[in-house]
């Protein structure tokens, strides 16, 4: 198992969820809620997951990537697109399922995950790769996995300061 994999596999889900989504009628609210609260919790989950197991480690052993000079250069914007993907996952929820504006609402939420998850992948992962050996990349993918499955029913989202929390988890 390597948290590198489980990352893009949830990416995935994602994505598919997102087009799921696109395909159900709007009058079948019913659906439509069924599986935008499935995405909802795995959007937050997923998040709080790579916030727990994965960014501290980056920022110990990570160099940046893909365009980002250090870690914590590219732990600081994650820490804010998570913070983006976050408040429009709730501005979803103040509209009514299947409406214009809860729609356009899902396409907010799909285009800052969307961004998120192509830097994630050209740059947090391609860094980890890198820099972490096979034993760290199972023993996160572990951890991070049982976390997932701990909190399939969702947990409370909360945005956290890109600042504070690249220094509360620097060099741990």
């Amino acid at each position: 198992m390597d948290i590198t994999d489980v990352i893009l596999n949830d990416h995935h889900e994602q994505r598919r969820l997102f087009a799921y989504l696109d395909e159900i009628d709007r009058d079948n609210t019913e659906a439509l809620s069924a599986v935008w609260k499935r995405l909802e919790i795995l959007l937050d989950v997923h998040a709080a997951a790579e916030e727990k197991f994965f960014y501290p480690h980056l920022l110990d052993i990570g160099t940046g990537a893909g365009g980002e000079d250090t870690a914590a250069s590219e732990t600081l914007d994650v820490i804010k697109d998570h913070n983006e993907i976050r408040d429009a996952v709730a501005d979803v929820g103040r509209h009514e399922v299947g409406s214009d504006s809860w729609r356009e609402a899902v396409v907010k939420a799909r285009e800052a995950n969307s961004d998120h998850m192509a830097e994630e992948e050209r740059q947090d992962l391609a860094d980890f790769r890198h820099h972490a050996d096979f034993q760290l990349r199972h023993d996160i993918a572990v951890a991070f996995v049982t976390f997932e499955s701990e909190n399939a029913g969702g947990i409370i989202a909360k945005d956290r300061d890109p600042e504070t929390f690249v220094t509360n988890h620097a060099s741990q």
